[in-house]
Formats: C-alpha cells, sequence, structure tokens
C-alpha cells in the first residue's frame, strides 16, 4: 500500500510539474528529498516552496506548516501547498497557505503594482488589462 500511495503522490508531482512548465514557468522541476532539510516537492513555483499532496485524508495543518517549515530551507519568503482534488485534474487542485503568509504575499503584490503604476502607468494599465482578462 505505501508504494501505490508513492505513486500516486509522484503521478501528482509530474502532472504539477508539467501544468506548471505550459501555464507558470517552463523551468518547473521535481526537487531531490534532502531529508531533514527538505526544500519542497517542487521547484519553479515563483517565490514559494511548493508541496505537493495528493492524499485520501488532508491535513491542512501539517503541510502549511511542513510548506512554511520547507520555505525557509529552500530560501524561498513563501511555502505553500498543491492538494489535488479527488477526481479532478491537476488545475483544479487547490493552493493553500495561511493566513499570514498570504497577507505578506498580497502585500508584496500590492506594493509591487504601485511601484510599477508611479514608475509607468501606461505599462502598469496594460499589465492590469492582461490579467483581469486571465
Amino acid at each position: 500500500m505505501a508504494n501505490a500511495s508513492k505513486a500516486k503522490g509522484t503521478a501528482f508531482e509530474s502532472a504539477l510539474v508539467a501544468y506548471l512548465r505550459e501555464h507558470h514557468n517552463p523551468g518547473a522541476r521535481r526537487n531531490v528529498q534532502m531529508g531533514a532539510k527538505d526544500i519542497g516537492d517542487i521547484d519553479g513555483y515563483y517565490l514559494h516552496a511548493l508541496e505537493a499532496k495528493a492524499e485520501k485524508t488532508i491535513t491542512l495543518s501539517s503541510y502549511i506548516a511542513q510548506a512554511n517549515r520547507e520555505a525557509v530551507h529552500a530560501g524561498q519568503p513563501y511555502g505553500c501547498a498543491v492538494v489535488k482534488r479527488r477526481m479532478k485534474g491537476t488545475a483544479d487542485g487547490y493552493v493553500v497557505r495561511d493566513v499570514a503568509t498570504d497577507v505578506r504575499l498580497m502585500n508584496r503584490f500590492r506594493d509591487a503594482e504601485e511601484l510599477l503604476k508611479e514608475y509607468n502607468f501606461s505599462v502598469w494599465y496594460e499589465h492590469d488589462q492582461h490579467h483581469r482578462a486571465a
């Protein structure tokens, strides 16, 4: 049974890497496990240590604690868990982080957008319109 669970996790990680390569970062890849200093399952999700989970029983608190710990090990500012949704494809999974991490991330986005808007309003406007349409 452990091998079936491991195979399920590996398949989800591979599917997630393929999705990220197509839609986010062509350089996304699975990480080699590092034991006590693990750096997350997948590298290449911008600014994040990503912990991929495909389990029957979902335990968000342990996933987030693990992701946050691995973000520190990876030198990334944010940790998140990507949780497979049962009977659904990769894009239907859930990205989960704690509220404190999400607020830090949203503050960073807000500050970056304000800087871009002040630096070059027309570039910011095009950027804003592009991402509203997506």
